[in-house]
């Protein structure tokens, strides 16, 4: 009786795969992250549509003149190189492009949504903190476009590289003097430092709006927008100095600045971007800007622990 009396007691020990049946810790943020990816399509679709639209273009380019991938050979081999590159490098900046328009709206969007369709009473019941729930959301434009962006970046070259040597095969010219003249491996290796960047320069804009999300009741797009301009202006109309234009531009435009640099060249060369990481890790506007987007992700969190549906 007394046994039976301990174990009643003592459920868990009546079941003894109750202990092993707690979840790991990183399961919460992992199931709310592949939540998010599963509610927020935009993240795998809009890439795949802009890469679909980059490299219908370049077909139609190379139906409608096959050698205009054909430069001429006599060219300096820099400026046969920078040429060839064109191409790859306008998919790249179309499809990063891409990646920071989606991740600023997903960020505008994703906790006004669950606010305004009342999901979050679901959300809020199970599981999940909100530090997690937050961290997973944040994850999608830090992390998670940024990697799927890069891989069609990839297969969009490859098959932009493959489109190329087809049609040199067809106008009679070698595709291995073409690939010689084309660092497609740099290009790639390039694209992949500008998104982690990207990434890092952008922290304190998505978590300005992240914030934004989780504490406007209507039109976060207006409330995230008209606070930076409206100091702006009234800056510029009181003072006659643009200062706080300047920092918005800075921050909006000048991750390539900050991440690369243009080195000396010889004549009759072209200069070509270059990466420099300790140059941008040295940047005081990046680790201003860390500081500024952990507040901000800081004071979202907060507001969703106590904002109500909208």
């Amino acid at each position: 009786m007394s046994m039976q009396s301990n174990a009643m007691a003592d459920p868990a020990s009546a079941a003894p795969g109750a202990a092993s049946a707690t979840l790991p810790p990183t399961r919460p943020f992992v199931w709310s992250l592949r939540r998010e990816l599963w509610e927020q399509r935009s993240v795998r679709y809009a890439p795949l549509g802009v890469a679909g639209i980059v490299l219908f273009g370049f077909l139609m380019g190379l139906l409608r003149s096959p050698q205009k991938i054909w430069r001429d050979s006599n060219l300096p081999l820099t400026k046969q190189m920078l040429e060839h590159m064109v191409p790859y490098g306008i998919a790249a900046v179309a499809l990063i492009a891409t990646m920071i328009f989606v991740g600023v709206f997903y960020c505008l969007g994703t906790l006004h949504n669950e606010r305004r369709d009342r999901s979050i009473l679901f959300w809020k019941s199970m599981p999940v903190s909100d530090l997690t729930a937050l961290l997973a959301k944040a994850a999608v434009p830090l992390a998670v476009l940024p990697l799927v962006t890069f891989v069609v970046i990839v297969a969009t070259q490859l098959i932009m590289l493959l489109l190329s040597t087809i049609a040199l095969l067809v106008s009679g010219h070698s595709p291995p003097a073409y690939w010689a003249t084309l660092p497609l491996p740099q290009i790639m290796v390039e694209a992949l430092y500008g998104l982690v960047t990207i990434s890092f320069w952008y922290w304190p804009v998505y978590g300005w709006l992240l914030f934004i999300s989780s504490w406007a009741r209507r039109a976060p797009f207006l409330w995230a927008v008209l606070p930076p301009f409206g100091l702006g202006l009234i800056e510029a109309l009181a003072f006659g100095t643009s200062h706080v234009f300047e920092l918005l531009k800075a921050r909006l435009l000048g991750s390539f600045s900050a991440a690369f640099v243009y080195h000396e060249h010889v004549k009759g060369a072209f200069p070509i971007p270059q990466m420099d990481p300790l140059a941008f890790l040295t940047t005081p506007g990046l680790w201003i800007g860390l500081a500024l987007g952990a507040g901000f992700f800081a004071a979202a969190v907060w507001m969703r622990r106590r904002r109500e549906p909208v």
